[in-house]
C-alpha cells in the first residue's frame, strides 16, 4: 500500500486510517474472509470479484454483536503504481448484511413481494 493510499468509497486518505477501518472491521467481524472469485488486471488497474464470509462477533459502530453469519459479493478495484496500490474502489451489496444486522427491515409489503429472495431469517 502506498503512503498515500486513498480510499474513495469509504473517503479514507493514508494508511493509519485504513488500519483503523481494517482493525474496526476485524474487531467486529473476527472470522472475516475473502475469496477471489475472479482477477482482471490491465494497466495499471487490477478488478477483483471476492465473496466475504464474516460472523458479526463484535461491536461495529455502536451494533451490539448479533452472531450472525454474513455472505455478500464485490468488486473491489485498486490502481497500482510502482507495485503499490494508490487507489481503491468497492462496490458491494450489502443490503442482506443490513437486513441480518437489524439495520433495515423491509415493509411487509416489500416481505411478501421479495419473499422468495430474502434470507430465510428475514421470512
Amino acid at each position: 500500500m502506498s503512503e498515500d493510499y486513498f480510499d474513495h468509497t469509504r473517503q479514507l486518505k493514508g494508511l493509519e486510517t485504513l488500519k483503523q477501518q481494517m482493525k474496526m472491521g476485524k474487531l467486529a467481524f473476527s472470522d472475516y474472509n475473502e475469496t477471489i472469485e475472479d482477477i482482471i488486471a490491465e494497466g495499471d488497474k487490477v478488478w477483483v470479484f471476492i465473496t466475504y464470509t464474516a460472523t458479526h462477533t463484535g461491536e461495529l459502530l455502536g451494533l451490539a454483536p448479533t452472531g450472525k453469519k454474513l455472505t455478500a459479493k464485490a468488486v473491489d478495484i485498486h490502481r497500482i503504481v510502482d507495485g503499490k496500490v494508490v487507489e481503491y474502489r468497492n462496490v458491494t451489496n450489502t443490503m442482506d448484511w443490513n437486513i441480518l444486522l437489524g439495520v433495515i427491515d423491509y415493509t411487509e409489503k416489500g416481505k411478501e413481494f421479495f419473499k422468495k429472495f430474502l434470507p430465510e431469517d428475514v421470512n
